[in-house]
């Protein structure tokens, strides 16, 4: 076995959480390797992720692509079983929910080498989600459990994690977030991009969401009665675009589609926003940062954080037009937020780090 750290990266929520932990542990000289599954392929959806965070260009891409959840899975588990024979890894570090992540998990597990999974914990309890699944099985295989809040501490231990394997950081992507503030040129997109001063950002890709052409319709619907209020910018992620553009979304004269945005382009436009619509994860996480009104189009959230200590709200299609104009009129739909998570500091790479060189030094 090597003393070499291979990051497992296949979309684009990973590699915003992966740069500052490969980043941190440069800094410790840990002999590391980026593999990037191909899972996200467009250069859109990939590629300007890794110039934009300066993460370092991946070693591999195994370039699976899309396909079924079997399809893609499978592909992932024969194209990394190679990758780990072949590179015998001190640790594989895995990351999210994503079907690279379980696969890079469960590889690993097989072949006896020791998993770090960064963002452990999280739940929604809601297994019609794939990234329920995805998460749920990681967390049981994982050496290291590096949990982004407390309550994920609490759903690790209930499943019966053992304590010592549980390790309570922060939230790396939060360490980008905060890294990158000052690139967040609100006024620049607006000119760039043609935006007007007040707009929604809207960002939608959830199976729920998406795949059933009467819920697209019906909430199409709903996006126009908030863009007969306000401007709506949304970019359509690739999953989602056939069934947008066939319910007729665009054909409000307020809604503007663009294609999917790098990071920086996309934290900006989030942060000049007035509010966000979404079914993302990660934009409630960045939104309850950011100070933004989140109004997030889900029955539940694994990230319950965000509306305890964050601007995020859980709502339905019907709530969706109301709640907006109150935004516009002024309020906020949790009320004044005076506190940020706890270790939402900017420090979680260090942290995840620190852990990491330790747990490398016991192994020898």
């Amino acid at each position: 076995m090597s003393n070499e750290v291979v990051h497992i990266v296949g979309a684009r929520p990973n590699f915003v959480k992966a740069a500052p932990v490969v980043a941190a542990l440069r800094e410790r000289g840990v002999r590391q390797a980026v593999v990037h599954t191909g899972q996200h392929y467009d250069d859109r959806m990939s590629a300007v992720f890794f110039r934009e965070l300066g993460l370092p260009r991946p070693d591999v891409d195994l370039g699976v692509g899309s396909g079924s959840h079997a399809e893609q899975t499978a592909a992932l588990l024969v194209g990394l079983e190679a990758e780990f024979i072949s590179r015998s890894p001190a640790f594989v570090i895995v990351y999210g929910d994503v079907n690279s992540t379980l696969a890079a998990a469960l590889v690993a597990a097989k072949l006896h080498i020791p998993v770090a999974h960064v963002e452990a914990g999280l739940r929604s309890f809601d297994m019609t989600m794939p990234e329920e699944v995805n998460r749920r099985v990681t967390d049981q295989l994982s050496d290291l459990a590096f949990a982004t809040s407390p309550e994920a501490v609490g759903h690790l231990v209930n499943e019966g994690v053992a304590v010592d394997r549980v390790h309570l950081v922060g939230n790396p992507m939060i360490d980008t977030l905060l890294g990158n503030l000052d690139r967040f040129d609100t006024a620049a997109l607006r000119e760039s991009l043609g935006l007007p001063d007040v707009y929604a950002a809207a960002t939608l890709h959830r199976p729920a969401n998406v795949d059933d052409p009467a819920i697209v319709a019906r909430l199409v619907a709903r996006l126009h009665e908030v863009a007969d209020g306000v401007d709506v910018v949304m970019p359509v992620h690739p999953r989602g675009q056939a069934a947008f553009e066939a319910a007729g979304l665009a054909d409000h004269p307020r809604v503007r589609l663009l294609p999917p945005l790098g990071y920086l382009d996309f934290v900006t436009l989030v942060r000049g926003s007035t509010a966000v619509i979404t079914d993302s994860g990660g934009v409630q996480e960045e939104t309850t940062i950011l100070g933004v009104p989140c109004l997030t189009l889900r029955p539940n959230t694994e990230r319950p954080i965000t509306i305890t200590h964050g601007t995020n709200r859980l709502v339905t299609d019907t709530e969706l037009p109301g709640l907006m104009a109150k935004i516009l009129a002024g309020d906020r739909p949790n009320g004044a937020v005076d506190s940020i998570p706890p270790l939402w500091d900017g420090r979680a790479g260090e942290r995840i780090a620190a852990v990491m060189v330790g747990e490398l030094d016991r192994r020898g």
